[in-house]
């Protein structure tokens, strides 16, 4: 059946006005009944306590609730919180489970240890740093400070470089990689950065000097963290024995989405007793761009003999029609865990795939069905449009914006990245470590008549300390570095003393002047100063603030975040990598042309091919009642010179009664 979408300029729907409610008590007397409360399969898996145990679940099959049960059922038959260790991707999915466990049973499970991958490497490593001769006061540096080091590596070692040399970030990629999939540098330029072979030896070299350097500065990035925490415990048998039997209940969650690096962890954290649960679904495992290992969810049967394997395979988000869809999709995969999810949830409503004859009909169509939407008492925050990249939504953004439809867009200026937060953070760390030389020469050169001249002679003075003899200062620069060192040290020496929040207020009224002498815009950004210095009063410790604001960066400007927060609801729009574990009312899939969806950069790939398989299977599984995916007939790729034409080829074959097609004719 072929239906006809007539886009009309006349009676459209008005605009919808909505009303503020206000939410009911959250009800906390409540007796938990596994029972009642949890499906066979979520049972199986929370009363499961012995052995290694992999949970496959299903796309809004209730995960997160079935690890919740588990941690409060641990706690019931009596383990010790201090027991029990749960690994997430994000500090937040960590704090809400443990928060939610304690609703279920009580208090105690809010003591279980819970965090980031890398937030528990950090704790591990400060506490036992001494074994890797680390200093445990080292600094936690992020992407943009590691570009910075390497930038300076390679202008000291290269001062010449070649005409089709790595960009700095490129660089770092490169190492990444090598670090997180355990794989010789060589190997990773031949395989995937094949442009740079003829600089392979400097870029080794560059590497080298990398690391060297951040061990004689006692700084460490995102992926040091993961390697030290690895040969901590390959290299101390006692201490991961220790370590092994005090957290003899392991739960990783998004499993699909770990790399070589942090399964192995892993396995050595379990070498105990191997009681670990990993909980994930290999049909969402779509970011190998970061370094995740498709391989660690495949193999953990292999990885840990006689795993029992559990499948959540009841879907509470979507109608049977979307999962019927959902099915066909990722049933085309070559290699995974065979399931089929179901559903209770009755819509006569079947997903629908629409043909545009060019992008603009495309966004016109969007928008009035989203008007259409609307007018059937969806709200407009209940509805998404997801892109496989950024660039694909552009001209539905402006058709928005001549319609007067808000919106917001995943992205945008990240809150630690921007420059003057960077500052304070700066200030914060040469107060922890004075032998951060990268955060050191951020400072001095923030300061009036320093320049790079005056930051190369004055570093070996100053390196480890805040207090040097001034009469080794520059004379005509002591002037300006002196006041600053006193102050950071002045203000060191209160920290055993001083709430976190009393450090960062006393280091922003120093740096207020130097915001508004440096920035046109001091009045914007002097807002992000109020929320950081507000982010502070959280923390009882200056050092885990520093370290979280490292590991867990808050997402946006305060700008940003009063958008995002006011009362005026908006569309979602989206790329599908930023989408994955939230979910709509209505989704549309914008852009499902062959060749931009699946990129045409996978087409000689089979690995890559199926991940842009799951990655559609990723973006339909977000929508619970309307699905709705379109492709323009006239997108021209620039970097192939062709015309774009077919849809996606993920919707061959899939009949009419799962998959409708449209048809859209112009009035």
């Amino acid at each position: 059946m072929s239906n006809k979408v007539v886009i009309s300029e006349e009676n459209k729907p008005a605009h919808k006005k909505y009303v503020l409610k206000k939410r009911g008590a959250v009800k906390t007397d409540y007796k938990v009944s596994y029972e009642t409360d949890l499906n066979p399969a979520q049972l199986s898996a929370v009363v499961s306590k012995k052995g290694p145990i992999l949970v496959i679940a299903g796309a809004g099959s209730g995960k997160t609730k079935t690890l919740t049960y588990r941690v409060a059922r641990l706690i019931e038959d009596g383990v010790s919180p201090d027991n029990i260790l749960l690994l997430t991707f994000t500090k937040k999915a960590a704090a809400e489970m443990l928060s939610r466990a304690s609703l279920v049973l009580d208090e105690r499970c809010e003591k279980v240890a819970g965090g980031t991958f890398h937030s528990f490497s950090n704790i591990i490593l400060r506490k036992y740093s001494k074994y890797l001769k680390l200093k445990n006061n080292f600094t936690i540096l992020d992407k943009s400070d590691c570009e910075d080091i390497i930038s300076h590596i390679t202008g000291q070692m290269f001062p010449k470089k070649e005409k089709r040399f790595p960009k700095k970030g490129t660089i770092l990629e490169i190492y990444s990689k090598s670090v997180n999939k355990e794989t010789p540098t060589k190997l990773i330029i031949e395989e995937e950065f094949p442009q740079f072979a003829h600089c392979e030896d400097k870029i080794i070299e560059i590497h080298k000097a990398y690391v060297a350097y951040k061990r004689e500065n006692s700084v460490l990035d995102y992926d040091d963290l993961l390697l030290y925490v690895k040969l901590l415990l390959e290299n101390n048998e006692n201490l991961r024995k220790k370590l092994s039997n005090q957290y003899q209940y392991i739960m990783v969650d998004e499993y699909q989405d770990t790399n070589t690096l942090q399964a192995d962890v892993i396995r050595l954290l379990a070498s105990e007793h191997n009681n670990i649960m990993a909980v994930g679904d290999d049909a969402q495992s779509i970011y190998s761009f970061r370094g995740a290992n498709y391989r660690n969810i495949l193999d953990f049967p292999k990885m840990f003999e006689g795993a029992e394997i559990i499948k959540l395979e009841q879907n509470y988000r979507s109608t049977k029609n979307i999962l019927k869809f959902t099915n066909a999709i990722i049933a085309q995969a070559k290699e995974k865990y065979a399931k089929t999810l179901f559903s209770d949830i009755e819509s006569p409503v079947v997903p629908a795939l629409i043909c545009a004859k060019d992008t603009q009909m495309e966004a016109d169509f969007i928008c009035q069905r989203i008007l259409e939407l609307l007018d059937e008492d969806i709200s407009l925050s209940d509805i998404c449009v997801l892109a496989r990249n950024a660039r694909m939504s552009y001209a539905l953004e402006i058709e928005l914006s001549k319609r007067a439809i808000p919106y917001q867009k995943f992205g945008g200026p990240k809150f630690m990245e921007t420059a003057h937060i960077k500052d304070i953070v700066a200030h914060l760390r040469v107060i922890l470590n004075p032998d951060d030389i990268i955060s050191l020469t951020r400072i001095l050169l923030l300061l009036k008549g320093v320049g790079a001249s005056t930051v190369n002679s004055v570093l070996p003075i100053i390196k480890g300390q805040l207090n040097p003899d001034v009469k080794l200062l520059p004379s005509n620069k002591a002037a300006s570095i002196a006041p600053m060192l006193q102050t950071l040290d002045r203000i060191r020496s209160t920290i055993a003393k001083e709430k976190p929040s009393d450090i960062v207020e006393k280091v922003i009224a120093y740096y207020r002047p130097i915001l508004k002498d440096k920035y046109d815009d001091f009045n914007k950004r002097e807002k992000d100063l109020d929320h950081f210095e507000y982010l502070a009063t959280q923390y009882s410790s200056l050092e885990d603030f520093i370290s979280d604001l490292a590991l867990e960066p808050p997402d946006a400007s305060v700008e940003g975040m009063y958008k995002r927060n006011s009362d005026d609801e908006a569309l979602t729009i989206s790329t599908i990598h930023s989408a994955k574990g939230l979910e709509w009312d209505s989704v549309f899939i914008i852009g499902a042309v062959d060749g931009r969806f699946p990129s045409a950069y996978s087409f000689n790939s089979e690995a890559e091919l199926d991940e842009e398989l799951r990655l559609m299977y990723v973006a339909s599984t977000r929508a619970k009642n309307n699905l709705y995916i379109t492709y323009p007939v006239d997108m021209y790729d620039y970097s192939m010179n062709l015309v774009l034409s077919k849809p996606s080829r993920f919707l061959d074959n899939i009949p009419e009664d799962i998959l409708e097609v449209w048809d859209i004719t112009e009035e």
